[in-house]
């Protein structure tokens, strides 16, 4: 076997995908309208593998079934019913990180891993069993503990400054606190290091520890500034109240990042109001200068 770890985006934005169903904000209206300077996009999702014939999905995006269509090394290759998805792992329990694990329900065996917390968060609700036991198998994973999910392909876990999802918030919320809700992922595979963060609340040195030497790194990209959707007339959340770093200004992620030796750098779940997803505005232009690629779904990185 041929050892050579690829991902392709199987979606590059954040909850709601661009154009979102019911939005109407400025990059929005650009999508509904076919504007060639916006691209459509899903929901966020990366597949990987280490022989292009099994792949691991980190996580499961509510347009799961309209990105397999789109991936053709996804589809059924042999036999009546068949797979390459033979692994998800998802970093939270966030609605756009879960949802998909409905869209694979056909008595498909896989496995899945997460966190103690997320599978816990899986087990609370009823509907996921759905996924029936005997085909999908439930595999929790641990902070410095690094697993092989399929050959060839090593992963690691490490606790990422976030909160608990949405729908599981109450009274006890804390922002940017680190533990197993929130988790990064450090892909490897015959030499090459891929680091897979899809939200951070802010970078911490073990962060960019974590980060630094990477051959590639797909990153936390939702917001471009802290109050976007306020000013958009769209929410009354912060970008830190939601749990995600932005992209620009001191305390962005562009600037946290700098300096690191990394290879390819690539925003990723991108919120429909962020004004870099229109190619050519000048906050596309800036991260780029900065060294930044903007996700698109179906891009492709071979290591």
């Amino acid at each position: 076997m041929t050892v050579r770890l690829r991902a392709i985006v199987l979606g590059s934005a954040a909850g709601g995908g661009v154009p979102q169903w019911n939005c109407r904000c400025r990059v929005c209206r650009m999508a509904w309208k076919g504007d060639g300077s916006v691209r459509p996009r899903t929901q966020s999702s990366v597949a990987v593998s280490a022989d292009g014939e099994r792949w691991l999905l980190l996580n499961a995006s509510p347009d799961i079934r309209q990105q397999i269509w789109s991936a053709p090394a996804l589809h059924p290759q042999t036999g009546s019913r068949h797979s390459p998805i033979a692994a998800v792992l998802v970093t939270n329990g966030d609605v756009d990180h879960v949802t998909g694990l409905l869209g694979l329900r056909e008595r498909q065996a896989f496995d899945l891993y997460g966190t103690d917390e997320t599978l816990r968060t899986i087990a609370d609700n009823q509907i996921f069993d759905v996924m029936a036991a005997d085909c999908v198998t439930r595999r929790s994973v641990a902070f410095g503990e690094p697993f092989r999910p399929l050959p060839g392909l090593d992963i690691e876990i490490f606790p990422v400054p976030g909160k608990v999802p949405l729908w599981r918030e109450d009274q006890s919320l804390r922002i940017g606190e680190e533990g197993e809700n929130t988790v990064g992922v450090t892909i490897s595979a015959g030499g090459a290091r891929l680091v897979y963060i899809p939200g951070c609340a802010h970078v911490t040195d073990a962060v960019r520890a974590r980060i630094d030497g990477a051959d590639a790194l797909f990153f936390d990209g939702t917001l471009y500034t802290d109050d976007e959707m306020i000013r958009e007339g769209l929410g009354a959340k912060t970008g830190r109240r939601m749990g995600h770093i932005s992209m620009s200004g001191p305390d962005g992620s562009a600037a946290a990042l700098a300096g690191l030796a990394v290879g390819r750098r690539c925003f990723i779940h991108i919120n429909n109001t962020n004004p870099v997803l229109i190619e050519g505005s000048p906050e596309r232009r800036a991260m780029e200068e900065a060294g930044w690629e903007i996700s698109h779904d179906g891009l492709e990185v071979v290591l």
